[in-house]
């Protein structure tokens, strides 16, 4: 059985700024193309049986510059809709609303493109890419490029957790990950890899 190869994609100018990036399709920026470059050691010459991306402009990119040939994009893979929060800092959004965590208290209703989504329901969506993905792992290893949140929300339903223990998961851009098993049963084999120096 194959491994589950999760990249986050490359710093955009929001995720720098720590501004919620959900629906928004920004473009990597110069630092984040040389974070997805620097993936090129870890990701050629290794087989994919598939390497699926999120249809994010940031994340297709990614797969790109780190040497990667984009089977699908699943819409399923994109990023957490933080409705009214898109584009607004953790911080900011704690000035109306003091102690605000996004995975406890989720997001307010945004405009008819971003109107939002709970925490169930990213896992509803992690949970159907990983019902697609399974099946491929017979064949040999699978890429995902995708966002932060919805890959930590992803990391949990693999080893059979709630969506909202993707707060355990801290995912930096420009990282590589790998899902596994032992003794077949779930297990993160290892996270939050930065991309090798030099």
């Amino acid at each position: 059985m194959g491994e589950l190869i999760i990249l986050r994609h490359g710093e955009t100018e929001w995720s720098r700024d720590r501004r919620h990036t959900g629906r928004t399709d920004l473009p990597l920026t110069e630092r984040g193309e040389e974070q997805a470059r620097a993936l090129v050691p870890v990701t050629a010459g290794r087989p994919f049986a598939r390497v699926v991306s999120s249809p994010a402009e940031r994340a297709r990119r990614t797969a790109e510059l780190a040497g990667l040939t984009v089977d699908d994009t699943d819409p399923d893979l994109w990023e957490w809709d933080y409705g009214g929060y898109e584009g607004i800092t953790s911080a900011r959004i704690r000035e109306d609303r003091p102690g605000w965590f996004l995975w406890d208290d989720g997001v307010i209703p945004g405009d008819a493109g971003h109107p939002g989504e709970s925490v169930e329901r990213v896992g509803e969506r992690a949970d159907a890419v990983l019902g697609r993905v399974r099946p491929l792992l017979d064949d040999g290893d699978v890429a995902l490029v995708a966002h932060g949140h919805m890959l930590r929300v992803l990391t949990a339903r693999w080893l059979g957790l709630e969506p909202s223990a993707g707060r355990l998961f801290a995912l930096e851009t420009g990282t590589l990950s790998t899902l596994g098993t032992e003794h077949d049963r779930p297990v993160i084999a290892a996270w939050n890899v930065p991309p090798p120096a030099g």
